[in-house]
């Protein structure tokens, strides 16, 4: 069974609930904790799964003061299409003055992120836990 999400909508002078199905697909899992939506990349973080999780993340970081959590636990495999998401959402969620936070353990990855440089403006958490219990929950500077 899938996970519904609900969106109200006026429709002549009542509020109607449709019900929207929320992004699960095979690299991204989407759910709300504490106020901030997190987005599970999962698998290999290629192309392939690039192209099938921008328009989930294009859709969460248009909003207005979205607070994100980017969780890579789940992933093992991370190349450059990785880090163009991890870029496209930073700048996203900073020019519409949200906050975004990273969680990542996996070596390979977290070597990945300091080499580029990445790890210094989007620190990554050790844990979901660790990440949403930061007072302020912010992402860096740009």
């Amino acid at each position: 069974m899938s996970a519904l999400r609900a969106a109200a909508e006026p429709v002549g002078g009542e509020v109607v609930v449709q019900q929207e199905p929320v992004p699960f697909t095979r690299h991204l899992r989407v759910h709300q904790d504490r106020g901030h939506t997190v987005l599970e990349f999962r698998g290999e973080i290629d192309i392939v799964a690039a192209m099938e999780i921008i328009p989930y993340l294009d859709r969460v970081t248009g909003r207005p003061g979205v607070r994100l959590v980017i969780d890579l636990s789940g992933v093992e495999f991370f190349d450059c299409s990785g880090l163009r998401l991890l870029h496209r959402a930073r700048s996203r969620i900073l020019g519409n003055g949200g906050h975004l936070l990273l969680v990542c353990t996996h070596p390979l990855t977290l070597r990945v992120l300091r080499v580029t440089g990445l790890s210094r403006t989007l620190p990554p958490m050790p844990t979901l836990d660790a990440a949403l219990e930061q007072p302020g929950a912010t992402s860096g500077s740009v």
